[in-house]
């Protein structure tokens, strides 16, 4: 495939190549430059209308739109003379006319571009004498998403998002000229898997979430990038969390998950179940050890996974790969699924390996796979083929690992309890609490996905590597640590390989 044809122009004085095609705006941003847009978005069409972006183009009379020119060899471009700057304050002025001044208790300070453009581009006093126009202030439109109408500045982004991105197009521009305000067609309200991007893209804080407003101010939070682990697409997402005060000391909550850009896989979107994910790094979590289904804060994983490697050893050597099981899952990461295949089926011969993970949902178009984990490429590329036990290959097992809480998902609690009943012994290692917690023999906390790192391999075979976005509960293991301290306990050599 041949390279994309290029342009040589001239922004501030200063040489920029930019692909062909691509706008003003974009050019000079890829150059380090940057100039003030609210309606431009680089995932949707360009619409022209803020006239924020006003640039000088040498040759034209006029101030030209950089989201809507799009460069040419030669282009002179300037953004900062006193003319652009001028016509920068005028834009703010009209928008600040009847923009309340609320930003002490808005949602989107601290990442607000208004407020960000008026530091550096405004700074002027307010000359509007009249009081301002009063609006709706609290207006559901749906999927928990609340609509200020005096903060809009009508950049049009959400009617947008809705037309060209998921299709649906509940919200439009009404009425017209002052009187022009968002609204939902018909009273039927925002409902789709992708309703919160509308709070990601919004430039001001006209649309917000209720599942965030008002808990914390985002120049608390730590954004840590990482990979959503709720479907096989393998978004990127920003995992966005806060410790310390208020907070009780040692305590953090994670308060937004959101998108990051990735042209390979997500482009600048996410859908709606990543972002509810949240609530699965925290909610529900196995906080105890347990022993026998019982609280045993003195047990500890490494106590654990060293009797598990002694139950292991203490069958005679010709009949360990086939009386032990193992249940693994989708959320390992590649590194974690070789550790499992060198240590149980190269180092112990094992053939009963199994996977239970989430139940299949429905897919859609943009990105949501049916598909509810991150992982199941790489546990094909490390030799597995994944399948759900029945309950009769676990009952036959003398020893019985479990990496997740799923398998309870799938086999009914009292046929479950039946089978490992006087059957194995039965040891959990799960991030989540589940009714399989009181059928172990010791059951340990181990990490979520946001807090280890490793490699996905996604729907489409991208091999996609992370770190980890917070830091694990003391006592809570990566599942990586837990198949080492199992591989030493059982005198296996397991080779290299990364130790995260």
């Amino acid at each position: 495939m041949s390279a994309p044809k290029t342009v040589r122009l001239t922004i501030d004085g200063r040489a920029v190549e930019a692909d062909a095609g691509t706008n003003v705006l974009r050019a000079a941003e890829k150059a380090g430059i940057a100039i003030p847009h609210f309606c431009f978005h680089p995932g949707l069409d360009v619409e022209g209308s803020c006239r924020m972006c006003l640039v000088e183009i040498e040759g034209l009379p006029k101030l030209e739109l950089a989201c809507s020119t799009v460069v040419r060899e030669g282009l002179a471009v300037r953004t900062t003379t006193e003319r652009v700057r001028r016509a920068r304050r005028d834009v703010l002025e009209f928008l600040l006319a009847e923009h309340p001044l609320d930003c002490p208790i808005c949602d989107k300070a601290g990442e607000c571009r208004l407020q960000d453009y008026y530091d550096l581009h405004g700074r002027h006093p307010g000359r509007m004498l009249e009081p301002r126009e009063s609006r709706a202030k609290k207006v559901p439109i749906g999927r928990g998403l609340i609509l200020d109408r005096e903060r809009c500045v009508l950049c049009t982004r959400c009617v947008r998002f809705l037309r060209q991105v998921t299709g649906t197009g509940e919200l439009g521009v009404f009425e017209r000229a002052l009187r022009s305000e968002i609204g939902i067609f018909d009273g039927t309200p925002v409902d789709n898997r992708y309703a919160g991007n509308l709070v990601d893209i919004c430039p001001v804080g006209a649309i917000t979430s209720e599942d965030f407003r008002f808990r914390t101010r985002a120049w608390f939070l730590t954004r840590r990038p990482s990979i959503c682990p709720h479907c096989s697409r393998g978004c990127a997402v920003s995992v966005e969390s806060r410790a310390g005060y208020p907070l009780a000391e040692g305590e953090r909550r994670v308060y937004r998950i959101a998108a990051r850009e990735n042209p390979a896989v997500n482009g600048f979107w996410m859908c709606d179940l990543g972002r509810e994910g949240r609530r699965d790094i925290e909610a529900g979590r196995l906080s105890v050890p347990l022993r026998q289904g019982r609280p045993d804060p003195g047990l500890s994983w490494t106590e654990a996974a060293g009797e598990a490697a002694a139950a292991i050893g203490r069958i005679p050597a010709g009949e360990r790969g086939e009386k032990t099981a193992v249940v693994l899952n989708g959320r390992l990461t590649c590194e974690e699924l070789a550790r499992a295949r060198a240590s149980f089926v190269d180092g112990l011969g094992c053939r009963n390996i199994f996977f239970a993970d989430s139940r299949p949902g429905r897919a859609d178009g943009p990105l949501l796979t049916a598909e509810r984990t991150p992982n199941l490429r790489g546990a094909v590329a490390a030799g597995f083929s994944p399948r759900l036990p029945d309950l009769g290959e676990l009952a036959a097992a003398r020893v019985l690992l479990v990496f997740g809480s799923r398998l309870a998902e799938h086999h009914g609690g009292p046929e479950l309890a039946r089978a490992l009943s006087g059957g194995p012994r039965t040891f959990l290692f799960a991030a989540h609490a589940g009714p399989l917690d009181g059928l172990a023999e010791m059951a340990v906390p181990v990490a979520v996905p946001a807090e280890k790192s490793g490699t996905y391999i996604n729907i489409d075979g991208l091999a996609q590597a992370f770190d980890r976005s917070l830091e694990p509960a003391p006592g809570g293991p990566a599942e990586g640590a837990v198949l080492e301290a199992l591989a030493r306990g059982l005198g296996l050599d397991r080779g290299g390989g990364d130790g995260r």
